[in-house]
């Protein structure tokens, strides 16, 4: 079910939305709800760098010694 509302916007923004509207073939307020899900998800930052420390705390994280070891291989060939 969705939730009816109002806002006021710029007519710039207004224009956009009509031009964002037609493009992807959906509704101004699919336009204006999609617009609010994607800033939502950018701003949630500080939960997105929990979860990551989480997962991070669970598993083994660091670099295999094998891989360390022809990484500085690899690495030492380039530079002579």
């Amino acid at each position: 079910m969705n939730t009816k509302t109002a806002i006021s916007i710029p007519p710039d923004v207004f224009r956009l939305s009509e031009k964002l509207a037609k493009r992807l073939k959906i509704s101004r307020s699919a336009v204006f709800a999609l617009g609010v899900k994607r800033l939502s998800e950018e701003h949630d930052e500080e939960e997105l760098i929990a979860r990551i420390n989480a997962a991070c705390a669970e598993i083994d994280t660091s670099v295999d010694p094998t891989l360390r070891a022809y990484q500085a291989r690899r690495l030492k060939g380039k530079n002579s």
